[in-house]
């Protein structure tokens, strides 16, 4: 079997998704994802321009030698170009080599280490009553894990509350926007969310939250601390992490679990968290280089007692989520899964064998990943230039988005 061809599919479905497309001379295709929320078409011209043409001829088993000759052959490595387009080759390969042996992927990752992925969904709102309510709609779904977000009050526009009552989506047409940020008066107010949810809902569901890098490394132990009383599953991207150093801080200072990394995108970028076990989940997705890469991290990441995390936003097409959930029901050190569901037009787009059932995440039970392309309805969604907000303080400073 060889590589016969490969294109790019460029598509929005109510928000942008860059799918790699690769056939193989048997009549076998697999299907990865190059979605870079923002950066949608440097990704698109790096597969299309400087990776396709390498592909052809080549073996479609052989994902680690052409893991490594896109990584080691390309010079200037790492980045999240590089490597979210790595990844869409490597979820492709291994999405043929699964229809090719007539099975489901995690057969070929080590077979089912559980019966099914836990997941997390997204409660918003911008008060905590309205907080409590969406949290109380995710616990009648079933939900066992709930990311709680709400409003500040004295802000708007914060991250992770919608505008206009539907699921949160920060990639927005146009130019980017531009919100207000104050650590002080959300360090006074989250304590307060998160006891009101307790007060609530118990202790039997599980609680997380995402800080989205906005504080400094003593703030971070702050609220880490405060949270303490309210047994958070975890709390997300506190800092950002180019300082892996600044988690010891963090770390000194807090018992609240910690989670960070869905902007990484190699191993290089959590070495240091890893080793000094300063965090306990990673949020590296398939983005990081695929199933190849991520599967290599995972194992030396169980060797330090940190479990995986993966991203699942809407931010990435079906693609990534139906190969995740391979990989989660395969992993040893597998934690839990984000789950944000896309809109019903990207569903149709994206026809998949997932399927949600009471808390849980199950892959496709077809050979492959389990997630295709309707071509002829992705061309009646074509690519609109879109971004990300970016984030001030109230001085004016620019801030961590």
């Amino acid at each position: 079997m060889k590589i016969s061809d490969a294109k790019v599919v460029v598509c929005s479905p109510g928000r942008n998704f860059v799918t790699l497309k690769i056939y193989t001379d048997s009549g076998v295709y697999g299907l990865g994802d190059a979605t870079l929320n923002g950066r949608e078409l440097a990704v698109a011209t790096y597969l299309a321009d400087h990776v396709v043409p390498c592909l052809i001829g080549r073996n479609p088993f052989q994902t680690e030698d052409i893991w490594q000759y896109l990584y080691r052959g390309g010079y200037w490595r790492k980045g999240p170009v590089t490597m979210m387009a790595i990844a869409a080759v490597d979820v492709a390969l291994w999405d043929i080599k699964a229809k090719a042996l007539n099975t489901p992927l995690y057969n070929l990752l080590g077979g089912k280490a559980r019966s099914g992925v836990m997941v997390y969904g997204h409660a918003n709102g911008g008060t905590i009553a309205e907080t409590i309510d969406e949290v109380g709609r995710h616990i009648d779904q079933k939900y066992l894990a709930v990311r709680a977000q709400c409003g500040v009050p004295g802000l708007a526009g914060l991250y992770g509350v919608s505008t206009d009552s539907q699921p949160y989506e920060p990639a927005q047409k146009g130019l980017p926007s531009e919100s207000a940020w104050s650590s002080e008066k959300y360090l006074q107010f989250v304590p307060t969310l998160f006891e009101e949810l307790r007060k609530a809902f118990g202790e039997d569901v599980h609680l997380l939250h995402d800080v989205h890098h906005r504080l400094t490394p003593i703030q971070a132990a702050r609220l880490g601390k405060a949270l303490e009383p309210f047994h958070l599953f975890w709390m997300e991207d506190a800092v950002p992490a180019e300082l892996q150093e600044g988690f010891r801080i963090i770390r000194q200072h807090t018992t609240t679990p910690l989670a960070v990394g869905e902007i990484f995108n190699t191993v290089w970028d959590s070495k240091l968290l890893i080793t000094e076990q300063l965090i306990d989940y990673l949020r590296m997705s398939l983005h990081g280089g695929g199933i190849t890469a991520l599967q290599k991290i995972a194992a030396f990441a169980d060797m330090y007692h940190v479990q995986m995390g993966c991203h699942g936003a809407t931010d990435l097409s079906p693609v990534t989520m139906g190969a995740a959930l391979h990989f989660d029901i395969s992993v040893t050190n597998f934690g839990i899964q984000e789950y944000m569901p896309h809109s019903r037009a990207t569903l149709e787009v994206f026809p998949h064998g997932y399927r949600y059932v009471n808390g849980y995440l199950h892959p496709a039970e077809t050979p492959g990943h389990g997630v295709d392309l309707d071509e002829a309805l992705a061309k009646k969604f074509p690519y609109e230039r879109a971004y990300l907000p970016v984030n001030r303080r109230l001085d004016g400073t620019m801030w961590n988005w």
